[in-house]
């Protein structure tokens, strides 16, 4: 989740509420959510001025280092979900969030074991381009949309049909 909930208007006794319900550093120097946690194992912190629970994190980040800007999401550099220690803590984008975790990670590498486009194209160095986004695509399929295929002189492969 992006951008700041009213996280500012934190009472005093709101954060003596939250900081008791955190474990004193632990030898990596992970300070871990002692209380509630969401189904994916991210601490969760009722704060009145939200209305509602919030990850614990964010409530660490915002107390300790400021505001989240918009766009951005709170990141653990420690990869430990119930950790709220803010020197471990990163607002980053989403994009960079997903590829520095476990899902970006497993995504990446069943991307790069791919051999063949979803058509069927070998991935070779001839038939293979990067997007601006840095995604590899096939350049026979590009031809293929582009209706230019046999102009620029490329080998196409049919479409599998159903």
């Amino acid at each position: 989740m992006s951008g700041n909930l009213p996280l500012m208007d934190i009472s005093e006794r709101t954060e003596a509420r939250f900081w008791v319900k955190v474990a004193l550093p632990d030898a990596s120097g992970c300070m871990l959510w002692l209380a509630g946690k969401n189904g994916a194992g991210y601490g969760a912190f009722y704060v009145p001025s939200a209305g509602r629970q919030v990850n614990a994190h964010r409530v660490s980040y915002v107390l300790r280092v400021g505001p989240i800007a918009d766009g951005l999401e709170v990141d653990h550099l420690c990869r430990v979900r119930p950790c709220v220690a803010p020197d471990h803590l990163e607002a980053v984008t989403h994009a960079e969030n997903a590829r520095r975790g476990e899902a970006g990670a497993v995504v990446a590498a069943m991307s790069r074991n791919k051999t063949h486009c979803p058509y069927g194209h070998k991935y070779t160095e001839a038939n293979t381009y990067r997007d601006p986004r840095g995604r590899r695509r096939c350049r026979a399929c590009r031809a293929r949309q582009h209706g230019s295929a046999r102009e620029a002189g490329i080998e196409v492969k049919e479409f599998p049909h159903a």
